[in-house]
C-alpha cells in the first residue's frame, strides 16, 4: 500500500494550485459603443426606425462600456447578409467563423502567458480556456493544444457560453 502512496505522491505537485500566467486576446475590430447603434442600425439597413434607434442609444450610453471588440466587419456581413437580416437563419455563417477564429484567438493569449510564464511549454500541464463563444466539439480547447503543439496529456479546463 504505501508504494502505491509513493507513486501518487510523485504524480503530485506540493503547496496549493497556482495560475503562473494569464494571457488575453481580442479580435482587432474596435467599435467605440458611441458609434454602435448608429453601426448596427446601417448594417442591419434599420436606419428607418428612428424611435428603436434612439431607444437603442439610451441603452448603448447607460451601459457603461466603451468599447466592442468584434470579428465581424462590414466586409464579412456583405459577404454573409443573411447575419444582417432580421429573422434570417445565419446560424451556420456565424458557427463557421466562430470554429475558425476562436482557437486563433486563444493561440494568441496562450503565446503571451507562456511568454510571461517563461519556461518551456513542455512543462505545462494544465490549460483553462475561457470565451463567451464555442460551439463545436472537440472544442477550441482542444483545437489549441494542436495549435501550440502541447502533449495531449495536458488537463484541459474549459469554460463556454457564460456570457459578456
Amino acid at each position: 500500500m504505501s508504494q502505491i502512496q509513493e507513486i501518487r505522491r510523485a504524480q503530485r505537485a506540493e503547496g496549493p494550485a497556482t495560475v503562473l500566467a494569464i494571457g488575453t486576446a481580442t479580435p482587432k475590430n474596435v467599435l467605440y459603443q458611441s458609434e454602435y447603434p448608429d453601426y448596427y442600425f446601417r448594417v442591419t439597413k434599420s436606419e428607418h426606425m428612428t424611435d428603436l434607434k434612439e431607444k437603442f442609444k439610451r441603452m448603448c450610453e447607460k451601459s457603461t462600456i466603451r468599447k466592442r471588440y468584434m470579428h465581424v466587419t462590414e466586409d464579412i456581413l456583405k459577404e454573409n447578409p443573411n447575419m444582417s437580416a432580421y429573422m434570417a437563419p445565419s446560424l451556420d455563417a456565424r458557427q463557421d467563423i466562430v470554429v475558425v477564429e476562436i482557437p486563433k484567438l486563444g493561440k494568441a493569449a496562450a503565446t503571451m502567458a507562456i511568454k510571461e510564464w517563461g519556461r518551456p511549454k513542455s512543462h505545462i500541464t494544465h490549460l483553462i480556456f475561457c470565451t463567451t463563444s464555442g460551439v463545436d466539439m472537440p472544442g477550441a480547447d482542444y483545437q489549441l493544444t494542436k495549435l501550440l503543439g502541447l502533449r495531449p496529456s495536458v488537463s484541459r479546463f474549459m469554460m463556454y457560453q457564460q456570457g459578456c
